[in-house]
């Protein structure tokens, strides 16, 4: 048998006493017994999940120690349930325990209750600190510090000084700052999905921080972060209705600065999505996307999000296209009890005990029919799949490119025809005609748009083959929208599938 030093150090510091000299400091109450040593550095004395404590465990239970010596108790055990646990396993097999600094003998009640008592300070010593690490990482996040993290895309960081104190920001890389005004200008407009994002995006050669393919979840996430908003007033009052605790006054949101979230110390949720008791923090850099986008794009994926949980809990992205080959009404979903959950039934044979309808013949499990039916998407898609691999300029960004500018030249209009009381002849010319200008500019990019919409149809089968192919990232909504497009009905009948296309 032999005597156990056991070492430990969490962090390199300047206060800290190293490894090696806690081993020499130890060595003295071996008294020239042989003894093996224990070391774990980098690791925290709040639990026993340490490499070499747990060596150390092994061969105790081997029958190979006879005591265990610590250059102080705080260097084996911070926890008083961890150091009961250790103390019953030494008891067990007649393991002595040694602190060089505090002289312990667990041999008598007296010893024992003094080693208990020394490591209940231990551990209040550890949460104290913790406490403090803490409230000093919020006390600095509540003053817009730069608090650590993947750097987001559009920004890059540079130093800077708050209160005195150096510090980092972001600063927008004006490229990819363009791409996010153009990610949420998309997705703030009804028409546009997640999909037309991701296609746009990934069609155009725009890589994200890992240099991979765009997702819906990632864009998703984008869209939902304050870190590119300029926060205005309808910003403090949005997240104050969501229930954040929005630490800067209303004065302070000039439609500048961007915000910081963080989850606070009372939130129970790490994720975005439930603003409930988060904290909002003015940033020092400056915002990239607009109050009323961002909003505007943030429910949308909240909605989103929530319906399409909903949805592929309990439906199907096929309902209201598959119908019953025998009556031709449509097949609704229903749960069943099975390993497949879902499954397609006769409306009316559910809804009717004497219904002349029988049913389909037989059961339709819905994840069954919905791996069926992309397959036949894919094959379908293949035979129309004629475009040059030469890269097509999206048009949808252009369309509201236009779009903007015709309310801005609306805007424009307004406030010249605001000013014709009173106008004396020189200035009723000049609104007279820039008014005409305007509108003539105004009607060019309507004609524009048009041409531009009907030319999206010549550009149908390419989104949708980009929907197809990223099927397990998109939306539920956009998998609905693959349907509709390409699909007029779905007749089931006795095990055979028709379908109906729309192309």
């Amino acid at each position: 048998m032999f005597d156990a030093i056991y070492t430990r150090q969490s962090v390199d510091k300047m206060d800290s006493i190293s490894i090696e000299s806690q081993l020499e400091y130890c060595k003295y109450e071996t008294r020239g017994n042989p003894y093996k040593s224990y070391s774990d550095k980098g690791y925290s004395g709040k639990n026993t999940n340490r490499p070499a404590f747990e060596e150390m465990l092994e061969d105790i239970k081997q029958g190979k120690i006879s005591r265990v010596i610590v250059y102080k108790l705080d260097r084996i055990s911070r926890s008083i349930l961890d150091f009961a646990n250790m103390m019953e396993v030494f008891s067990e097999h007649n393991v002595e325990f040694v602190s060089s600094t505090e002289r312990f003998d667990t041999s008598t009640p007296i010893g024992r209750a003094m080693l208990n008592i020394c490591i209940v300070f231990a551990q209040l010593e550890r949460e104290t600190i913790q406490k403090r690490v803490a409230d000093a990482y919020y006390s600095r996040s509540k003053r817009g510090f730069y608090m650590g993290g993947r750097i987001p895309y559009g920004f890059k960081k540079t130093k800077t000084e708050i209160d005195g104190i150096s510090t980092s920001m972001y600063v927008p890389v004006p490229e990819e700052a363009e791409q996010i005004k153009m990610m949420y200008l998309m997705y703030a407009n009804e028409a546009n999905s997640l999909g037309d994002i991701i296609t746009y995006f990934n069609n155009n050669g725009i890589k994200h921080l890992r240099g991979g393919k765009w997702s819906a979840g990632r864009i998703s996430d984008m869209l939902r972060n304050p870190i590119y908003v300029m926060a205005d007033a309808d910003i403090y009052d949005f997240f104050k209705s969501q229930g954040a605790d929005v630490i800067n006054p209303v004065s302070d949101y000039t439609g500048y600065n961007a915000c910081y979230l963080y989850r606070g110390t009372v939130s129970k949720t790490r994720k975005q999505l439930d603003l409930t008791d988060k904290e909002i923090v003015l940033a020092p850099h400056q915002g990239i996307v607009s109050s009323k986008d961002w909003i505007k794009c943030r429910m949308r994926c909240l909605n989103n999000r929530q319906s399409a949980k909903t949805c592929k809990a309990t439906t199907s992205w096929l309902v209201g296209k598959v119908k019953c080959g025998k009556c031709g009404y449509g097949l609704t979903i229903a749960k069943a009890n099975t390993k497949w959950h879902r499954y397609f039934v006769c409306a009316t044979a559910l809804s009717t005990k004497k219904a002349n309808c029988k049913g389909t013949g037989g059961t339709i499990y819905a994840d069954v029919l919905e791996e069926y039916m992309l397959n036949a998407i894919r094959n379908k898609l293949s035979e129309f799949r004629t475009l040059s691999k030469k890269k097509e300029k999206e048009v949808t960004p252009k369309i509201n490119q236009n779009k903007i500018r015709m309310s801005e030249i609306e805007k424009e209009v307004n406030d010249l025809l605001s000013k014709v009381v009173g106008a004396n002849a020189v200035l009723m010319q000049y609104i007279n005609e820039r008014v005409e200008n305007l509108d003539v500019a105004r009607k060019k990019l309507q004609e524009e748009n048009i041409s531009l919409t009907c030319n999206q149809d010549k550009q149908s089968f390419n989104t949708i083959s980009s929907h197809v192919q990223e099927w397990d990232n998109i939306s539920f909504e956009d998998k609905q929208s693959v349907v509709n497009a390409l699909i007029k009905i779905i007749k089931i009948a006795d095990g055979k599938i028709e379908i109906l296309w729309n192309i």
